[in-house]
């Protein structure tokens, strides 16, 4: 019997990837609740293709556009995350929208499916106990598929936390990671957005350049797994091939090994470790295993790592610094600011007067988080403004 599969953020790159499997597996999957945003080409090509029962545009006016071609279709065509009147539960969830945007879709999502694959860390950091709270509440299984996560996840099913000294979570380094420090300061958007091993969104490529995203994985590893301070750390691999190892008490040390593709963990996600990946994926593991290398972060180059013991300090730390970070990679990209701004305007908020008042808050719903949300976005702005006129 097919399943139903649901794709959020189906035009994004975590999406394509996973309707890249979905095209060579059609006799697996039905099409079921897609969404995006504004993609308008692509969202057109996937209605006319995978033709899924729901399409969530999220975008008023490609929503309009798309809603006026497709009016005879017999896909629901809608512009909110309103599901109440679903009568089946999607099989399989791909929850891959960027941001804080993300966590309603993903709340709403885990009410209407059996198992739930999140690629959304901003989600985790900012509405864990939420989102735990429903998957709970609904019997639904939560699997992440970041390449990271997903290889934690691998380590830690033979082994419990107490038998282990250290996990590492791999950062490639990003685009900069041989610059000099001084060279940080002319960086470019354009710059920032050429990653050497991966290709992915805008907004995570300028947090892998900054290595934020490692700093927000750092949070999520810790609400995902229960993994205390102490026993995570962040390495250096600019290979990217190696994404989490763990440390034994016993002198071992294991690690995951794939190549630089989404599809490896999306393929053992979706079919549980028992599918051969050669129908989707040619690996090449001999030629690469022989120049693997890793080094310490250096604060200088990538002073951001610093916020890694204060990020948790709080329970709406992240929270705050998440909102702070997406507003400030917005106008980065927009040429705003300068690369170092980031940084610097993030520090200015951990140190603003009114930072703890905010940070100790403990949210029980998403209204409270977006709250906090909005206060961290509008002071950034502000700081902004200040700063760089």
């Amino acid at each position: 019997m097919k399943k139903l599969i649901s794709i959020l953020g189906s035009t994004g790159s975590v999406g394509q990837s996973s309707l890249k499997i979905i095209n060579k597996k059609k006799n697996y999957f039905t099409p079921y609740i897609f969404s995006a945003n504004k993609n308008y080409k692509l969202i057109c090509k996937q209605l006319n293709k995978y033709k899924p029962k729901i399409f969530i545009i999220n975008d008023h006016k490609t929503y309009v556009k798309v809603k006026k071609k497709f009016k005879k279709k017999k896909t629901r065509i809608i512009n909110s995350f309103n599901l109440n009147n679903l009568k089946k539960k999607s099989d399989i969830s791909i929850l891959a929208i960027p941001g804080i945007a993300g966590l309603q879709p993903t709340i709403t999502m885990i009410k209407h499916s059996k198992k739930v694959l999140l690629a959304n860390k901003e989600s985790i950091i900012c509405g864990w106990n939420i989102i735990k709270s429903e998957a709970l509440k609904n019997k639904t299984k939560i699997l992440p598929i970041d390449s990271e996560h997903y290889s934690i996840f691998q380590l830690l099913k033979d082994h419990q936390l107490s038998e282990i000294k250290k996990i590492y979570i791999t950062a490639s380094g990003g685009p900069f990671l041989n610059y000099k420090t001084h060279q940080f300061a002319k960086i470019k958007p354009s710059d920032a957005l050429k990653h050497p091993k991966w290709h992915m969104g805008k907004k995570i490529s300028i947090d892998s350049s900054t290595l934020m995203n490692k700093v927000l994985e750092f949070v999520e590893a810790q609400k995902l797994f229960n993994i205390p301070n102490n026993k995570l750390d962040i390495i250096i691999h600019p290979n990217s091939l190696i994404h989490a190892f763990a440390e034994l008490h016993n002198g071992l040390t294991k690690f995951i090994y794939h190549d630089t593709t989404m599809i490896i963990p999306l393929v053992n996600a979706l079919f549980d470790d028992k599918l051969n990946i050669k129908n989707f994926y040619k690996t090449n593991f001999k030629s690469n295993i022989q120049n693997l290398n890793f080094q310490e972060v250096n604060p200088k180059k990538f002073p951001i790592i610093k916020i890694v013991d204060k990020i948790n300090k709080h329970p709406s730390s992240p929270i705050i610094i998440n909102a702070s970070n997406e507003i400030l990679v917005e106008q980065f990209l927009r040429k705003k600011i300068p690369f170092l701004g980031i940084i610097s305007i993030i520090m200015d908020i951990l140190n603003d007067r009114n930072y703890k008042k905010y940070a100790i808050k403990k949210p029980n719903n998403i209204n409270q988080i977006y709250k906090i949300d909005y206060w961290a976005k509008n002071l950034t702005l502000r700081k902004i403004k200040i700063k760089y006129g």
